[in-house]
């Protein structure tokens, strides 16, 4: 449940979201993923099944039976949903998916990914890196790689699909509205190489030609800046309730606090001014793409 304040732990939801480098929670292991490992394996076995064989009855290599099984990678719902035909589970394995899906994310981060998911509309503010919500496979990975301390691979892995899950927003019925600023110097910092920057620019363009989705560049030469406090998020429910999620180094709040989140209101309206237009922001990506 969102709170006025809810203080977050290390680290930021665009940024790098497991807070260690072994577990999402800074603990030595994912209590929900390795329950749901045992589970999966007694099954399996009691099935007489190898995971040779198990793992092409659902579509997944033996080594990635062997990480869920292990509880060091988190599988997606289909993965869950096929396993539990397979081994005919009667549903024990469906019943933990939506805590495994939780469980991907460090447990500040995971009132605001359960909020995210449900929300009929987004307003986005990108400072530092580009937001989550719109990132590649591949620059989501080098952001991870870039974490100081470093993460473990297993890490990494767990923090990428818990990243390109979020993005399932985009096929859900009806559309909630999404709008995304983001500044001009994070467009031009080549996260991952100019390659992985190039796909990131370009996957830019193709999510903002959706109906749904306004996407719009803070240029560097605008004298005026209405909210240099940070990246932040307003999620609005299909309760009628806006929540404010804020970022800063280290700390991580969701306010539900109406003086608070008018605030945020307020900055991102006039950024939303003070930025170029969808329609310019493309054209102001494309034009950075031909400079790469």
């Amino acid at each position: 449940m969102a709170r006025d304040e809810t203080s977050a732990g290390v680290g930021t939801g665009e940024g790098v979201e497991p807070s260690s480098g072994t577990q999402p929670e800074g603990r030595s292991e994912n209590g929900v993923a390795v329950a749901f490992g045992r589970q999966l394996k007694l099954l399996r076995v009691r099935a007489g099944l190898d995971r040779v064989e198990f793992g092409k009855q659902v579509g997944y290599a033996a080594q990635s039976v062997a990480s869920f099984e292990q509880g060091r990678r988190i599988p997606q719902p289909g993965f869950v949903d096929k396993a539990d035909r397979v081994l005919e589970a009667g549903g024990l394995l469906v019943a933990l998916k939506e805590e495994l899906a939780r469980s991907q994310y460090p447990a500040f981060f995971r009132d605001a990914a359960r909020l995210e998911a449900g929300a009929v509309a987004l307003s986005v503010y990108g400072v530092y890196a580009i937001p989550g919500l719109l990132q590649t496979a591949e620059y989501a990975r080098a952001v991870f790689q870039m974490r100081r301390p470093l993460l473990d691979d297993d890490a990494i892995e767990r923090g990428l699909s818990g990243r390109l899950a979020r993005q399932e927003i985009y096929e859900r019925h009806p559309a909630p509205l999404l709008s995304f600023i983001v500044d001009e110097e994070v467009l031009r910092r080549p996260i991952g190489g100019r390659a992985v920057l190039f796909g990131q620019l370009e996957q830019l363009l193709l999510i903002g030609q959706r109906r749904n989705v306004e996407v719009q560049v803070m240029p560097t030469d605008r004298e005026d800046h209405g909210a240099l406090g940070g990246p932040f998020t307003l999620i609005d429910t299909a309760q009628g309730q806006r929540i404010a999620y804020a970022e800063a180094q280290g700390d991580s709040r969701l306010y539900t606090g109406q003086a608070k989140v008018r605030q945020l209101e307020a900055r991102y309206g006039i950024i939303r001014s003070q930025a170029l237009t969808p329609r310019e922001s493309s054209e102001f990506v494309q034009k950075l793409m031909g400079e790469k």
